[in-house]
């Protein structure tokens, strides 16, 4: 019988072990060593460039073959207000195609800013269903590339139109603004955590940039997504690092991050991603749909709440 009882508690503890790893991966990093070698084989990935000054594609140069992803114009929805709500999936799809992008084609993503920009657009393809295990991002991005490579400023040839078909929107990714302000700031619902990966000085108000108002939403905890890479090689730092960056937050809860534009969130959202977190969602305008409004509330200083939210 206890022979009986101790092989079923090291059957789940294994299946433990086993669920828990097959949640908790960063396997869609890649190295430069691993995209030379795919450049060179039968089938080479789509390679795909998204840099903060677009133009530095052409005056400093690009991974050969590369194609430019222009981070505002291709990775938002250039007649919404704010510009950087999702795009559509119809209008993402031609976009897609016109990059040569087909069903199974795979694809590698870098840029020049800690792979918060790669992020965008790697949570967008996520975001309608593109195969992820077909979707890879450069660690170290231009850093990385250049250490033992270079760029070339040779234009890349318009590839032949793809075919992808993408899905619909994942609802499970994104919420509006008064899902923010029902569960978080009206209800203060324990289950919500509500996440802003801006940087400290524009959490607390101390700095306003790319906004009116300084602060952030009500119940809004900061951290900080770019403390996950490393200043200098730009690379993802280990899961052990970036597990202790969110290691207050439990994994059975719900999670909504938000930053100005689009772009840290990503990065939030792959970084909790890749620990095996489940349930992310994304504010589809970020900080910049909730400061345009003028008078939704906001708060200033380290907490998340002031005063105001005590009773």
């Amino acid at each position: 019988m206890k022979m009986k009882r101790s092989f079923l508690y090291l059957s789940l503890w294994i299946f433990f072990i086993l669920s828990t790893s097959a949640h908790a991966s960063r396997d869609f990093l890649v190295d430069a060593d691993w995209l030379s070698t795919q450049i060179e084989s039968d089938t080479p990935p789509i390679i795909l460039e998204v840099r903060y000054y677009p133009h530095r594609y052409f005056s400093v140069g690009h991974i050969a073959g590369a194609i430019q992803v222009q981070r505002f114009k291709d990775l938002g929805d250039n007649l919404a207000n704010p510009i950087m709500r999702f795009p559509s999936r119809e209008t993402f799809q031609q976009r897609l195609r016109s990059w040569g992008v087909n069903n199974d084609s795979t694809l590698v993503i870098y840029d020049d800013s800690s792979t918060a920009l790669a992020s965008r657009l790697y949570v967008t393809l996520q975001l309608f269903g593109y195969d992820m295990s077909k979707v890879k991002v450069l660690n170290g991005g231009t850093i990385e590339w250049t250490a033992f490579n270079e760029l070339t400023k040779e234009a890349t040839p318009t590839p032949k139109e793809g075919n992808v078909e993408l899905k619909s929107t994942n609802p499970n990714m994104l919420i509006e603004w008064t899902k923010v302000y029902d569960d978080v700031v009206s209800r203060k619902d324990d289950n919500v955590i509500l996440v802003d990966a801006r940087p400290t000085d524009m959490y607390t108000g101390k700095i306003i940039k790319h906004a009116v108002q300084a602060g952030h939403i009500p119940g809004a905890i900061n951290i900080v997504s770019l403390s996950g890479t490393d200043g200098q090689s730009q690379t993802w730092k280990s899961e052990k690092d970036i597990a202790a960056m969110y290691a207050d937050i439990p994994k059975d809860k719900t999670i909504y991050l938000y930053c100005h534009d689009g772009f840290r969130m990503s990065l939030g959202f792959m970084q909790l991603k890749s620990l095996g977190y489940k349930d992310l969602r994304l504010l589809n305008g970020g900080w910049t749909i909730w400061d345009k409004a003028m008078t939704l509330p906001i708060i200033q200083g380290e907490k998340p709440y002031d005063d105001n939210y005590v009773l």
